[in-house]
């Protein structure tokens, strides 16, 4: 069974027996909102997305946990940034509460583009305050409120919910002898989740034969430290994929890499829930 809120975000909740397993994907969306007004090339603006990371894991209800997908694309507004991570140079008219700029929405990059990539505008000139505040309320906010109230009833049920927040990032190299990298783990050094579950996944994912990186360059960022409290139970884990695992970077078409990596994401996922299930019992019976 699925929850969907308008065109914002769809939760597929689990089939069968649910689990305290909880993935999430904020940057796969499609649906491009009518008064996005931008002004750069429609493909180009298309490559922020992380494309089909839905569907490489849209088998997670299939095995008990459960699964939200955003449906607005991430160049809209970000889910996985922080309602001030504004920079009001940006905006036409004065925003109503304090500021947090980082680094990434002073590059343009942040909470709401106003980049589409470096040097190339996404709009014809500032947004006014009305819009971001807008999509705030109306994108942002119902992601969130539904990711939460999810975390919150799993938590509730098992005493404890292991959170996977998944993304896809562009190719890249790295050291003089340019390895790729196939997998980031982000679990922000070791404070948004148990240690040993990132080192789980990290030795399962190694196990299949691929390369993985922890914390390095990517560490998790709003929805994996919003919603992280590992004393408590609240395990969050970022998740990046190289793209060029499984699809075209530049035409955004799927390859034959698909459906092998899907594949080895279902064990993964098997793997995950096998994890949470036992850590669960343990808890329940000290």
């Amino acid at each position: 069974m699925s929850l969907v809120i308008d065109d914002v975000v769809v939760r597929h909740d689990p089939v069968g027996t649910p689990v305290p397993v909880l993935f999430d994907s904020p940057h796969s969306g499609t649906r491009y909102p009518a008064d996005f007004n931008f002004i750069c090339p429609f493909p180009l603006l298309r490559q922020a997305e992380d494309t089909y990371v839905d569907d490489l894991f849209n088998m997670v209800p299939d095995y008990g946990a459960t699964y939200l997908c955003a449906l607005f694309p991430r160049s809209y507004i970000d889910a996985n940034r922080a309602p001030d991570d504004i920079d009001p140079a940006m905006l036409e008219g004065e925003w109503p509460w304090p500021v947090n700029p980082s680094g990434k929405s002073l590059a343009g990059m942040g909470l709401v583009r106003f980049l589409c990539r470096p040097g190339l505008p996404m709009y014809d000139g500032r947004l006014p305050v009305s819009v971001v505040m807008d999509r705030l309320e109306n994108y942002w906010r119902p992601y969130h409120e539904l990711l939460a109230d999810s975390l919150d009833a799993l938590h509730r049920q098992f005493g404890a919910v292991y959170h996977v927040n998944c993304h896809s990032m562009p190719s890249f190299t790295i050291g003089p002898d340019r390895q790729t990298t196939d997998f980031v783990l982000g679990d922000r050094d070791g404070t948004s989740c148990d240690p040993a579950f990132t080192s789980f996944i990290a030795a399962h994912l190694r196990g299949m034969g691929y390369k993985v990186r922890v914390n390095d360059p990517y560490k998790g960022v709003e929805l994996v430290r919003r919603y992280a409290n590992p004393a408590q139970g609240r395990h969050s884990l970022q998740l990046e994929i190289d793209r060029r695992l499984y699809m075209n970077e530049e035409t955004l078409e799927i390859h034959h890499g698909f459906e092998p990596l899907r594949r080895d994401l279902t064990r993964l996922l098997v793997a995950i829930r096998d994890y949470a299930l036992d850590r669960t019992a343990r808890a329940a019976a000290e």
